[in-house]
């Protein structure tokens, strides 16, 4: 594309010039037309994508521009080709739709007469183009109606009704009923200011009347042809979505049902009928709703017959109409108890569609349509008062009994070797599937209680004690996981049948994955019935820990055996020895993924908490050593890639042990239920033993430091161990404080990396405000100070990862500690500084962080002198930069960071703020050459008004970077 041709956009006619009319534009400049003509040929059809990138750029500005008044009429030309009609009609919609303001009022009559003349054309023509005029026509009626064109549709009926133009009955017909159609559409997408909205809306109601009566008859009419009724319903759709009361379209959507057993009207009938029932104002008129019902129960001999045949579509459909009716409105329709038979046999066909035959997603997709439909039942007969209630639970439970049965059929796998057959996306379906009819059980449960387990219960021992009739796995896994999924979220301790349960699991003859993976998740869902059964324990833990050695069921045996010892650790010293035996044999053969491995170094972290130190210390050497060893020898080798990773994994190990290695008898992370009273006693004296492990490594860790330093990963991995050992520890990792620090500070100042400065945030937050280690925090927090304002003066553009995490850590210091910013060794000034340059990244992070250190400085402008001095000295620099972001120098969505740091200079430098913004709001152009003198005035004293209301300070932020950025009132506006 030529810069000759770019530049022609940006050479706007005055307004007057403006021709709506087709004749006017095609004696004025062909050239133009030639040009778009080319543009859009390259958009189509040139292969080269930087050059479609261009033409499409271009081709947006030209749309808007004030030529496309003229230019859209001659791309319309019957001698051009569908795709430039297209772009020209298009251009048209833009203009009315966006640009409205810029049409005369004289004109909007000519501008109506245009559309009407091009429809006409086209409504023979190319259909994409025919759709995007009425689309055009539908926007000027929406911007007209109700004073400017008060009887629009009435007109538009009119004028396609006449004869004439050499345009046949059918098309023109085909083509009001297309503008019917995206009218209300039209009205749904358009941004037209709230008050006119609400008036548009009122008139379009009113338009209902003359539309109604079109499409009955058309849709009644024997020999209407069925692309014509197609529309119909398609029209009707449309304008269902206007809130049309259902007792005005009731004659119109009972017409549709008579359209189902018409297959090619049976989609878009659907489409009507469910749109119609599914409005939120149609549950007022329960007398119609009450004529629906029948009808709706009408369909079930064509549901039986298609799911019979296998016509998924039909069935589908079918399906959607009766949970349309039964989930809008099953409140309004319990409560008609005259009519509760009919209500019921709805509920029953619903029932019929959840149980439909088949595999979802192989061989049906129609079933998963109704597991809201249960929620919404449920919730809305519990929501009657109890003398109510009572009658509705005694019809309601027997079917909620049905369908946990039909439920877990559904949750069935299939055959071993029908499963095999099925492509990956489909078992991801299945397994999305079964997670929806889990927490449909759930909820399920609420209403039938422990009545619920006491059957699922009685049917598993039926099976599992049958030695005469051998039972499905299927049938056994579809209960284990009823229970499972009961239990991982409903609170089963005081259930009597658990006990039972646990009894039968070890009697399941586990010979597949599915089986066995379920059996594991069930013993897992149970854990914290377990923490209050310990006896039960030696029944489910041989086969968690036989089942981790399996690396099918990686997955389901390290998180349940992870599980177990987070919620019974207390119980499982007795099995200590054994699990951490079994634990070490799988992680030495490799058997589970990394994810997998790192859980079960949590496991036996949570496991070793509750054992006397000198255990957890010998388990700690027998269980570490291995590692420590490989990792030696690694430390060893010339650095490549595969020992990275072997270095990594080992690193990751330790970080995940030491993550859950707590010794200090606090409640359990989980957070849940009461400790007996020993886990509050207090830590045993000595050294906690994941620091005497981290000193014996230590060295052997600055060794591997030493060798990659410069590889971010590994460093990040070392840095995690100290981390979580420092989160999980806290005040009892202080014997390690001072010889990390100084690994910190060495490793800092030879390669600078992010994750160092992270590790000493969390050192700062915990240690800064400690006597004894203070000094130690204190020389680690000057040094990676300096050596990150060196990275400044050499250029940080390239490492926002690092000014974000230097960000973060200076305003944890000033939040924990200021005393650091006392120090003579600290250049506060230089820090301030790079705030300053940071807030012009381009990263949002980093901004973000860059905001935060700001909010936490300012506020020290009373307490630390040095803070006082930069911000006198050289805050209006801040300002500035703040000035530039809200300006358009950032994005949108930071303005309320940014917003509080206004707020901040407002609240604790209010005489300088007052003196800086005149100042800097003095320059022309600053911060946008969009905003007038009197608008920065007016921003001025509503920031400076605001001291106490950081909410308005930010919109009053938000509305000006629009004013700034030329925004204000646009259609973008509306969507910030």
């Amino acid at each position: 594309m030529s810069q000759a041709v770019i530049s022609d956009t940006h050479n706007p006619r005055p307004l007057h010039t403006v021709c709506i009319n087709a004749e006017g534009w095609k004696q004025r400049d062909p050239a133009q037309t030639f040009i778009l003509s080319n543009a859009l040929h390259q958009l189509y059809y040139d292969p080269n994508i930087e050059n479609k990138n261009l033409a499409q750029k271009w081709l947006m500005q030209a749309q808007v521009s004030p030529q496309a008044w003229q230019f859209c009429w001659a791309l319309l030309s019957p001698d051009k080709v569908p795709e430039i009609q297209y772009f020209g009609a298009s251009a048209l919609h833009t203009k009315i739709s966006r640009y409205w303001s810029d049409i005369p009022s004289d004109q909007y009559e000519t501008l109506k007469t245009q559309l009407f003349s091009q429809i006409a054309c086209f409504s023979s023509g190319s259909k994409m183009v025919l759709t995007r005029l009425c689309v055009a026509l539908a926007s000027l009626a929406l911007n007209t109606m109700p004073e400017a064109w008060p009887g629009a549709v009435p007109e538009m009926v009119r004028v396609f009704q006449e004869e004439g133009g050499g345009v046949d009955g059918r098309a023109r017909c085909l083509a009001l009923l297309e503008l019917l159609t995206v009218l209300p559409e039209e009205f749904q997408t358009s941004r037209l200011p709230q008050y006119r909205k609400g008036q548009v809306r009122g008139a379009l109601g009113r338009e209902w009347g003359s539309v109604c009566p079109l499409l009955q008859q058309l849709l009644r009419r024997g020999d209407s042809p069925g692309a014509v009724k197609a529309r119909v319903l398609r029209c009707l759709s449309s304008w269902v979505l206007l809130d049309v009361p259902l007792s005005e379209s009731e004659g119109l959507v009972e017409d549709c049902f008579t359209a189902l057993p018409d297959p090619e009207l049976f989609d878009t009938a659907v489409e009507a009928i469910v749109n119609a029932i599914s409005q939120p104002d149609s549950q007022r008129y329960v007398n119609t709703l009450l004529k629906l019902v029948p009808q709706v129960l009408s369909l079930q001999e064509q549901l039986r017959e298609a799911v019979q045949n296998g016509d998924m579509e039909t069935s589908h459909g079918i399906c959607r109409i009766a949970v349309a009716l039964g989930e809008n409105h099953s409140r309004a329709l319990l409560e008609q108890v005259e009519h509760w038979q009919g209500f019921l046999a709805l509920v029953n066909m619903i029932m019929f569609c959840t149980g439909i035959p088949g595999h979802y997603p192989v061989n049906e997709t129609t079933s998963s349509l109704t597991l809201t439909f249960w929620y919404t039942l449920q919730d809305d007969i519990m929501s009657f008062d109890s003398e109510r209630q009572a009658v509705y639970l005694q019809v309601y439970r027997p079917v909620y009994f049905q369908l946990v049965d039909v439920l877990l059929h559904k949750a069935q796998f299939p055959s071993d070797q029908e499963y095999a057959s099925w492509s990956s996306d489909e078992k991801e379906q299945f397994r999305i599937y079964r997670v929806d009819i889990s927490d449909t059980l759930m909820y399920v449960y609420e209403m039938l209680g422990a009545e619920l387990l006491s059957n699922l219960y009685e049917k598993l021992g039926r099976i599992l004690t049958n030695t005469e009739q051998a039972s499905s796995w299927q049938h056994t896994e579809a209960l284990l996981y009823g229970f499972q999924s009961i239990a991982e979220t409903i609170d089963v301790n005081y259930s009597d049948v658990i006990p039972g349960l646990i009894g039968l699991i070890p009697r399941i003859s586990i010979n597949n994955v599915q089986l066995a993976d379920t059996v594991m998740f069930t013993i897992g869902a149970l854990a914290e019935w377990l923490a209050d059964h310990p006896v039960m324990l030696s029944s489910v833990l041989p086969l968690v820990l036989q089942a981790l050695g399996n690396p099918d069921l990686s997955v389901s045996s390290v998180s349940t055996l992870k599980k177990i010892c987070r919620e019974c650790k207390y119980d499982l010293p007795p099995y200590a020895t054994n699990i951490v035996a079994v634990s070490q044999e799988v992680l030495i053969k490799q058997i589970h993924k990394t994810s997998q491995c790192m859980w079960l170094m949590q496991a036996l972290g949570f496991l070793l908490s509750a054992l006397p130190v000198e255990e957890i210390l010998r388990n700690l050497h027998s269980l570490i050593t291995p590692y420590i060893q490989q990792l030696e020898k690694l430390a060893d080798e010339t650095p490549n890639p595969s020992n990275k990773l072997a270095i990594i994994h080992i690193l990751g190990l330790l970080s995940n042990l030491f993550t859950t290695l707590d010794i200090s008898k606090q409640e359990d992370e989980s957070g849940e239920g009461t400790a007996p009273p020993v886990k509050t006693a207090p830590p045993p004296p000595g050294p906690n033993p994941v620091v005497v492990v981290l000193q014996q490594v230590f060295a052997l860790i600055q060794t591997v430091l030493s060798k990659w330093l410069n590889d971010s990963q590994v460093v990040e991995a070392v840095c995690a161990i100290f981390e979580k050992s420092v989160k999980t520890l806290l005040h009892d990792f202080a014997p390690m404080v001072s010889q990390l620090s100084e690994m910190l500070g060495q490793m800092y100042s030879t390669i600078p990396q992010a994750s160092a400065l992270d590790l000493t945030r969390q050192m700062v937050h915990i240690f800064a405000s400690e006597t004894d280690n203070f000094p130690p925090i204190k020389a680690l927090f000057e040094l990676v100070t300096s050596v990150t304002l060196s990275i400044f003066q050499q250029g940080p553009r390239d490492h926002p990862d690092i000014v974000d995490s230097f960000m973060q850590l200076q305003a944890q210091a000033l939040k924990r500690k200021p005393d650091l910013f006392l120090s003579e060794s600290l250049d506060v000034k230089a820090v301030f500084h790079c705030g300053v340059l940071s807030l012009k990244f381009p990263e949002a992070p980093t901004v973000k962080s860059t905001c935060l250190f700001f909010t936490e400085l300012l506020p020290r402008c009373s307490d630390v002198p040095p803070v006082a001095r930069v911000v006198q000295e050289d805050g209006k620099l801040l300002l500035q930069a703040v000035l530039e972001a809200i300006g358009g120098g950032s994005s949108r969505s930071l303005m309320d960071q940014f917003a509080e740091v206004l707020f901040s200079l407002n609240k604790h430098c209010f005489p300088l703020l007052t003196v800086w913004l005149k100042e800097a709001l003095q320059a022309a152009g600053f911060p946008s050459t969009r905003v007038t003198t009197e608008q920065k005035d007016t921003f001025t004293q509503q920031i400076l008004r605001e001291r106490v209301n950081k909410r308005r300070v930010k919109d009053i932020v938000k509305e000006f970077t629009l004013v700034c950025r030329g925004l204000h009132g646009t259609e973008y506006a509306a969507e910030y």
